[in-house]
């Protein structure tokens, strides 16, 4: 019996675009992409490079490639500012979609969104927070979830990019949503993991400031900043993002419990070859995310398809990116203000509370 595979239609193919088209083609072995979009002439060279040959249709228009025959599912790696639209489009055409995150930087699009998923259950549909498919973050989590290092208390997390000169980050800041909302709003959803996805915001303070990237004033963004989010109930997250680092990726996390701790990726490494010589030891770190994460994205194409053939869960909920664009929202609020934001246990914003 010849296997069953997933007909697959990839939007955008930017940055991250080739590489889900690429995971889906080669490394997914029960997907088939049938069918790409991008409106990019540049974009559009590469894929008929790279895709063609496999018998991959490309497109200039969007809602011609979800009329692609026996098309099944849509993965979105467009711009942020077309991503709902392009999931609703492709939910009610009956695809299954998976979203680069965020869904949008609007809470209210988000939830249309997931509405809009909630109507057609039978349609998976994700966001694509990669660092919940990373066997390293997978072990942490069940080894937390074993009671491990007892009730977790305190996470500090952080996404720290290496430097890039070239000013694409200061391009990329125009609509973005801002570096909490774009770059820890990984460690925001790790939170969310590890604490559990209902855990009530108490407060939310941040800071931030320009060092490296003086245009990224220009869109009200930092280059690096620190936010502290405190919970109902006793819990802390510290998160720090920087788009600063001399060396290369450095995405660390400490979850701390009442009886230890986890530490992942404590210290970064491109693989397990240490340089020994007068200098001292050279230990390599990688270049960029997807050095770090590239299996994780691996994982993630394989799992979606799974689910999406055989009707079987997926590992997470929609409304916890919903919940990680709240909180990184909140972030950057306080970070734009300088205030410190306050709730209650339902997540009303209130004014500071009495001493």
């Amino acid at each position: 019996m010849a296997v069953q595979k997933l007909k697959v239609g990839v939007a955008g193919l930017g940055r991250m675009g080739k590489r889900h088209a690429v995971n889906f083609l080669h490394r997914t072995p029960r997907a088939e992409v049938v069918a790409a979009f991008t409106p990019d002439e540049s974009e559009q060279v590469w894929a008929r490079a790279n895709l063609e040959p496999h018998g991959v249709t490309i497109y200039s228009d969007y809602n011609e490639m979800l009329k692609h025959t026996g098309i099944q599912a849509v993965v979105i790696a467009t711009a942020t500012k077309v991503h709902a639209e392009e999931a609703l489009a492709a939910i009610e055409k009956d695809l299954h979609v998976l979203c680069e995150k965020p869904i949008s930087l609007s809470i209210d699009t988000c939830k249309e969104v997931i509405q809009a998923a909630k109507a057609k259950p039978h349609l998976k549909v994700m966001c694509g927070f990669s660092r919940r498919f990373d066997s390293s973050y997978r072990d942490a989590y069940e080894k937390a979830e074993a009671g491990v290092i007892g009730r977790p208390t305190i996470i500090r997390s952080q996404t720290c990019d290496k430097y890039d000169p070239s000013g694409f980050f200061v391009q990329y800041a125009a609509h973005s949503g801002g570096c909490f909302s774009d770059m820890s709003v990984h460690d925001i959803d790790l939170t969310l993991w590890f604490f559990g996805e209902d855990i009530a915001v108490k407060s939310v303070s941040a800071a931030g400031v320009v060092a490296v990237a003086p245009g990224l004033k220009q869109h009200d963004d930092f280059d690096n900043a620190v936010g502290i989010v405190e919970f109902h109930g006793g819990r802390v997250a510290y998160y720090y993002c920087s788009r600063m680092m001399a060396h290369g990726q450095e995405d660390t996390t400490e979850i701390i419990g009442t009886s230890g701790k986890l530490t992942v990726n404590g210290n970064p490494q491109a693989n397990f070859v240490n340089t020994y010589t007068e200098k001292g030891i050279i230990r390599e770190v990688p270049p960029h995310y997807y050095g770090r994460f590239e299996y994780a994205f691996v994982a993630e194409s394989n799992e979606f398809t799974d689910a999406a053939l055989d009707d079987t869960k997926l590992p997470f909920k929609m409304t916890s990116a919903l919940r990680a664009v709240e909180i990184g929202s909140y972030l950057q609020e306080a970070l734009r203000s300088g205030k410190k934001l306050y709730f209650d246990e339902f997540g009303n914003r209130i004014e500071r509370p009495s001493l």
